[in-house]
């Protein structure tokens, strides 16, 4: 069993963390790196989020925005039970913000963190039970060959994504962005049919 310590002091290691300023694989990292990630032995939820912005860099806090306040929506939560870590643990594909490309747009995850830390930081949280997949690199991650090509293909199957056995269970989510505002229009479903198995999944896990 996974002392709090242990893991701790593993997610320690990934805070100091400064492998994509120092050994990058590609253009190194454009600022100081800034890990952020939330873990707990306690933790039955985890978000597997895309990569922290602007905001979560700057306050060392995830999803400190206005994505986050829609997350929080979502998944029924106000800011104090979304971020108790012995609850909710967030773990993100990248765990430092990526920079900006030229059109203000966030850069993909950063390659180096997922293959250095990832596996490492499951395997001492074992009592994770699901897994919500927020965005196409984290549903590559923890779908494999489950994901489809399109984002709306892989969460329109969420029903058969849920029932596959294995622990932890994986839910795909869209990203909570301003930028998916039109995805959400388009698709209804997932207002009525996903997000009430989504809040009640959140009830029994993490309240």
């Amino acid at each position: 069993m996974i002392s709090e310590v242990d893991l701790e002091a593993f997610a320690g290691r990934v805070r100091a963390c400064r492998i994509c300023a120092e050994l990058p694989d590609g253009r190194a990292l454009p600022h100081a790196p800034n890990p952020i990630l939330r873990v707990s032995t306690t933790a039955r939820l985890c978000i597997a989020s895309q990569a922290a912005g602007t905001c979560a860099h700057a306050s060392s806090t995830p999803f400190d925005d206005a994505s986050g306040d829609r997350l929080r929506d979502w998944l029924g939560l106000d800011r104090a039970r979304f971020y108790d870590a012995s609850r909710i643990a967030i773990v993100p594909m990248g765990f430092c913000f990526p920079g900006q490309d030229a059109k203000g747009g966030d850069l993909p995850p950063r390659r180096e963190c997922a293959p250095t830390w990832r596996a490492e930081l499951f395997a001492r949280m074992p009592q994770i039970e699901l897994v919500l997949a927020i965005g196409q690199y984290a549903q590559a991650w923890h779908l494999g060959a489950d994901r489809k090509g399109r984002l709306t293909d892989t969460v329109s199957g969420w029903r058969e994504i849920m029932a596959r056995s294995g622990t932890p269970k994986v839910l795909p989510l869209p990203h909570p962005s301003w930028r998916n505002n039109g995805w959400l229009r388009k698709n209804p479903w997932f207002d009525a049919e996903l997000l009430p198995v989504l809040r009640a999944e959140v009830r029994r896990l993490a309240t």
